[in-house]
């Protein structure tokens, strides 16, 4: 059962158990500080084990003040001035403890010794690459439950995809003789000029052949068209492959999120990159 997205007063949340957690999506000012509050209840009635948030730097000190660390911060990502503060708050001690801090600090010593790509990524023949449509959502979701085990967004449901389209994301693709084979999504944030990275995915067959790197560069071309400032993503941290694309792609670390994310089949930490476009 996918967690729920929906409101807390004026703000943005998704909670369930399924990420065993509360995620601020986007905080409402008209919710300061009251939200500080709400969002320990909410845990509190559900027995959550974290609260992650994702505001501006001027909100951070009242909830640093109630017990949240800044895990990540993303430099002018409100509006193109305002630094944004990824924060975690630990209501269960052994959701701190993790056994894949030392593969993290493996995968991030490996993304950065690998930054910075010669050459612009280009597509294997007779691969090619477009933006998908409504009508792609049955393909593209039987690729996806192929692809991870548990995803932290139901992006396994054709209808989530097709409504998703309809708002706010543009899912790219590669295709081989007319199938799908590779996919990411960028998910916009107008008001403040950024855009989300994310739902990177390419079926097993047809890996090592850099397809999320291209997709990568493709997806950014766009996006600068659209006119957006700021690039970011939220990766695996246990994902070389991940990690090193967004490094060789010129995008700089910012920090991880501790244990935040159910994706395939269990609790994981995540990175944080960021690039302005």
């Amino acid at each position: 059962m996918p967690d729920k997205i929906e409101r807390l007063g004026n703000s943005l949340i998704q909670h369930g158990t399924f990420n065993d957690r509360i995620y601020l999506m986007k905080l409402s000012c008209r919710d300061y500080p009251d939200v500080v509050k709400d969002l320990q209840n909410l845990a509190q009635r559900h027995g959550y084990s974290k609260i992650f948030a994702k505001v501006p730097e001027s909100a951070g000190s009242l909830f640093r003040k109630n017990d949240y660390k800044v895990e990540a911060r993303i430099p002018s990502f409100y509006d193109g001035a305002e630094t944004g503060l990824f924060l975690g708050k630990f209501l269960q001690k052994n959701r701190q403890n993790s056994s894949d801090r030392e593969i993290i600090r493996s995968v991030l010593k490996t993304a950065e010794e690998k930054a910075a790509l010669a050459d612009s990524p280009t597509l294997p023949e007779p691969m090619q690459w477009r933006i998908c449509r409504p009508d792609d959502a049955e393909e593209m979701a039987e690729a996806y439950r192929h692809i991870f085990e548990t995803y932290p967004f139901p992006i396994r449901d054709p209808a989530y995809l097709r409504e998703t389209m309809a708002d706010n994301v543009v899912y790219f693709a590669v295709e081989c003789e007319g199938k799908i084979v590779s996919m990411a999504s960028s998910e916009i944030c107008k008001e403040d000029r950024y855009v989300e990275m994310t739902d990177f995915a390419t079926l097993p067959e047809y890996r090592r052949n850099g397809l999320a790197t291209f997709l990568l560069s493709v997806m950014e071309e766009e996006m600068r068209r659209q006119g957006l400032e700021l690039s970011y993503t939220i990766a695996r941290a246990i994902s070389y492959g991940m990690n090193i694309t967004f490094s060789r792609m010129g995008y700089q670390y910012s920090g991880t999120l501790l244990n935040n994310t159910n994706i395939a089949g269990r609790l994981e930490s995540m990175n944080v990159w960021y690039k302005f476009l």
